[in-house]
């Protein structure tokens, strides 16, 4: 195999950063296909953009399920790559990448025949956002399944230390978001004006180029799942202790999305305007924790490896260096947020003064929240790289929960819809906390070392 980045030797920081920084640019781009969209169609309309950010929680609930593949498979990976075993970590992406189609034809099903039952859920009033609701997911669920194999190839490499791969062949998938998300979104020539349904076909068309690019890759190069017997018998027991670890950040992240499924439908009765904000500070937002989430990969690659090669002190130094990272880069967004809100929220809604200082509100509230958010990602895929998903996922489920009542409370009083965004900031600064405080206990253990040497 080649480019991959040995994470069990050399210096801590510049290993972290040479595999953190492709994983946080990939994340970027993942960011930027929502934000492109957001941009251009709050060119369009106020009810374009809400009715985007309507269908998109069915988005975020495929992110769930590509959890339950991705995280198993990500620590197998590194692990059995740590202790030098190749081929049972290709035995391990087979089984991985079968597992995923099965869970993408099965979410596709569900997306084109039950969008209108999913979409009345928020029991949005505007006719208009429910009809550009329920067309955006019809597209979106024709190709939903490259959606889904993507991670799965990018954590496959991440794991074998090869991070930049993935970088280059998203890039090349943003690229064409970019070209062609305007174009089919407003018209050009002989192309007709699609307007949202153009933002949904640009991307997963994008995404179709991603999976080809990495099938291309693969054939080309030796890259950790180049020549995996895909049609070969199903190995149940790979399976079962992929899905064993990785359903647990699935369970966390599908109630993540149910509870702000939820949290819209508080939103939604104040009308389409804090909608459309939330949809678009989100966005922002995942500035924070994608970039967070890349950081967070890295990290779970690293733990994962050195786990694998018993170098356990290495595993606690590794981690306290890089969370210290992670945690000034969220202290710098969240100075962003707090100072210059409006002018950020300004790019994508420039012509809607409203919308615009509802949106300055909504950044200042959740900055004071982003080093403590970047805290509970990062230390979550510690934790997954420990193999030990268990403790962010009760930690997170209980705390995203606990927003729901906060919200009803909060919006009923003089806050209104804003008492909504305080709930959710005030929860991410609990989990964070609570989860770095959980890690130190694991750390200091007196059988740490000898429970994971087994």
């Amino acid at each position: 195999m080649t480019k991959e980045l040995n994470l069990t030797e050399g210096n801590i920081i510049n290993t972290l950063m040479k595999l953190a920084f492709p994983i946080m640019g990939t994340s970027f781009i993942q960011m930027a296909y929502n934000l492109t969209d957001i941009m251009w169609l709050g060119r369009l309309s106020t009810n374009a953009v809400a009715a985007a950010g309507t269908a998109g929680f069915f988005m975020w609930l495929a992110n769930s399920l590509v959890l339950i593949t991705q995280v198993g498979l990500g620590v197998n990976v590194a692990q059995n790559l740590g202790k030098g075993d190749i081929k049972k970590a290709k035995e391990y992406v087979r089984t991985g990448f079968q597992t995923e189609i099965f869970i993408a034809l099965l979410y596709s099903f569900v997306l084109l025949n039950f969008n209108e039952q999913l979409i009345s859920f928020f029991k949005v009033k505007e006719l208009e956002v429910v009809h550009m609701s329920e067309s955006y997911l019809k597209i979106i669920g024709i190709g939903i399944i490259f959606h889904f194999l993507n991670p799965i190839f990018s954590v496959s490499l991440n794991s074998s230390g090869n991070s930049l791969t993935p970088f280059r062949i998203n890039a090349l998938g943003l690229l064409f978001n970019i070209i062609i998300d305007p174009i089919l979104i407003f018209g050009i020539g002989p192309i007709p004006k699609l307007g949202i349904n153009g933002a949904a076909l640009a991307t997963i068309l994008s995404q179709m180029i991603v999976t080809l690019g990495f099938v291309i890759t693969g054939i080309k190069s030796e890259l950790v799942y180049s020549h995996i017997k895909l049609f070969k018998n199903f190995d149940i027991k790979k399976a079962v202790t992929i899905v064993k670890l990785g359903l647990p950040p699935a369970i966390q992240n599908t109630i993540h999305a149910f509870v702000s499924m939820v949290i819209t439908r508080i939103i939604a009765s104040f009308g389409a305007l804090p909608i459309a904000v939330m949809t678009v500070g989100s966005q922002i937002e995942s500035l924070s924790w994608m970039t967070s989430e890349g950081f967070s990969a890295a990290l779970s690659a690293f733990v994962g490896q050195n786990i694998g090669a018993k170098k356990f002190d290495r595993v606690k130094e590794g981690y306290h260096k890089g969370i210290r990272v992670l945690t000034s880069f969220g202290l710098v967004v969240s100075i962003l947020f707090i100072t210059i809100p409006e002018s950020i929220f300004s790019l994508f809604t420039p012509n809607d003064m409203a919308a615009i200082k509802a949106g300055g509100t909504y950044l200042r509230i959740l900055g004071l929240s982003q080093a403590f958010m970047s805290l509970e990602i990062g230390t979550a895929g510690s934790f997954n790289g420990l193999g030990k998903t268990l403790p962010p996922t009760i930690v997170g489920t209980t705390f995203n929960i606990l927003r729901i009542p906060a919200a009803i409370i909060l919006s009923n009083t003089n806050l209104g819809f804003e008492g909504v965004w305080w709930a959710i900031s005030m929860s991410s600064v609990l989990k964070g906390i609570i989860l770095y405080l959980m890690i130190n206990l694991e750390f200091k253990k007196e059988i740490f070392t000898e429970l994971y040497a087994k």
